[in-house]
């Protein structure tokens, strides 16, 4: 599919777990699911003029959800995989009035938030072979990686398929980053690798906390409508690396919102060298901070002033806690505190 920059494109996705879900009558059934189908994306679009070094702006217009959903508690996943029971479970979640509820979760109700989990852009041949480099680094070092598999990769054609991501981290080309605050009225902005750009949406969620600590959120099927934006070598011009996220416009007291508008970068736990290192929040955290330090030095404030400005305002919160080898970190900015 193409599009030119200004379009809304409409995108149907599938559940996370690629319909499996629909299937399974008890907790023990959670074993049987194929975990290499997870992540079913939709696209990619072709945007058209979409070159290396721009910036493409996605806009989140509108998410239409399903009337039910699930949460999944898969053994051996998630962030407290080593502390808590080894077991399988299954929540089955019934949406209505944009309300969650559970019958395994008497008296809860989650309020519906619906935003993308994976939203992402095609890498080049070298981003590709560097990233695969460093993830099999990562895994010789001990860290928690999963390397290609071509097990039920779609396309097949094992050439791609045998060194193609898989989907379940966050990286430079964004995909599953899995920050909740992606809901209708933000915009994600990421860095063009390709001609293209190569535009893929899934893993929709109905709701979901920061950090998705067991792994899932309340994963659903859905239809979101956005608008597509090309910035012509913003990326490259402004050394982007990295996800960020802008809204205005909001009112305050969104869930979706820190502080009503904002503007966030991200970091993952990757070196200035191009070291992976699994898991390490603290690296991460350090990579959002510095994104929002360079992101403020744009707007003409010295490295000094930035670095006051993080400390009195800005927050870090860990999106995504749980997509191995790369946790997520994001460093939200008010942009209330400036004057007009």
């Amino acid at each position: 599919m193409f599009c030119d920059p200004g379009d809304v494109v409409a995108f149907e996705t599938r559940d996370a777990f690629d319909g499996q879900i629909d299937r399974l009558g008890s907790d023990d059934d959670v074993l049987s699911v194929d975990l290499t189908r997870v992540h079913p994306l939709t696209g990619p679009v072709f945007v058209n003029g979409a070159a290396p070094g721009d910036l493409l702006e996605v806009e989140i217009l509108s998410i239409d959800a399903a009337d039910s959903g699930y949460t999944l508690q898969v053994p051996g996943f998630g962030f407290l995989r080593q502390y808590l029971p080894d077991l399988p479970f299954l929540a089955r979640w019934s949406f209505a009035h944009a309300v969650a509820t559970c019958e395994r979760l008497p008296g809860v109700r989650i309020l519906g938030a619906p935003f993308p989990g994976t939203i992402g852009v095609a890498p080049s041949r070298e981003l590709l072979a560097a990233v695969n480099a460093r993830e099999h680094s990562a895994l010789d070092q001990g860290g928690a990686v999963l390397l290609p598999d071509p097990t039920s990769a779609v396309p097949r054609d094992q050439t791609i398929a045998s060194e193609a991501w898989r989907t379940i981290p966050p990286r430079e080309t964004g995909g599953n980053i899995d920050i909740r605050h992606l809901q209708p009225g933000t915009s994600v902005f990421v860095p063009v690798f390709v001609e293209g750009a190569l535009l893929s949406i899934g893993d929709v969620h109905f709701a979901q906390g920061d950090a998705e600590a067991c792994g899932t959120a309340i994963e659903m099927r859905s239809t979101i409508h956005v608008r597509v934006n090309l910035e012509r070598g913003a990326a490259a011009r402004r050394g982007l690396r990295n996800v960020a996220l802008r809204r205005v416009g909001a009112e305050r007291g969104d869930r979706g919102a820190t502080a009503g508008d904002f503007f966030a970068t991200t970091g993952i736990p990757v070196t200035s060298q191009g070291e992976n290192r699994s898991e390490d929040l603290t690296l991460a955290a350090t990579n959002a901070l510095l994104n929002m330090i360079e992101h403020l030095v744009d707007l003409g404030w010295t490295q000094q002033q930035a670095y006051i400005i993080c400390s009195v305002a800005v927050d870090l919160k860990i999106s995504a806690a749980v997509d191995v080898p790369n946790m997520l970190v994001s460093a939200f900015l008010p942009l209330d505190i400036f004057e007009a």
